[in-house]
């Protein structure tokens, strides 16, 4: 893989306004109407989302993501894709590049609801 070239820079306040938190996935359901979107059922801590996420063709059996922690993006505006409703986005890593992508996860338990930045 040849890395992509850096973006234009941003204000430090743009970054501010992404809100990154940990969650654990609970349960990880197929989407009837989609061919790549499973639906992962993520806790927060204090509440849980339904988030969307193309992992379905990207492993053997998406379900083995289930009880692990990861990043989401929670400050989006919900959409409705194949027919569900997404809460938030999961943070992966390797999907811009092309590669086979893994979770951005923490490397020791933390508190769900736990804000990365």
């Amino acid at each position: 893989m040849k890395p992509a070239p850096i973006k234009d820079t941003i204000a430090f306040e743009d970054l501010e306004k992404i809100d990154i938190r940990v969650g654990t996935i609970i349960v990880v359901s197929e989407v009837e109407q989609s061919t790549k979107l499973m639906k992962l059922i993520v806790d927060f801590g204090d509440h849980t989302r339904s988030i969307l996420a193309g992992i379905k063709k990207e492993r053997p059996n998406p379900k083995e993501i289930e009880n692990q922690q990861a990043l989401f993006v929670v400050n989006l505006p919900e959409k409705k894709m194949a027919g569900e409703i997404s809460q938030g986005m999961l943070f992966d890593i390797g999907y811009a590049d092309k590669i086979n992508p893994c979770l951005a996860m923490p490397e020791v338990p933390v508190p769900n609801g736990s804000r990365a930045g």
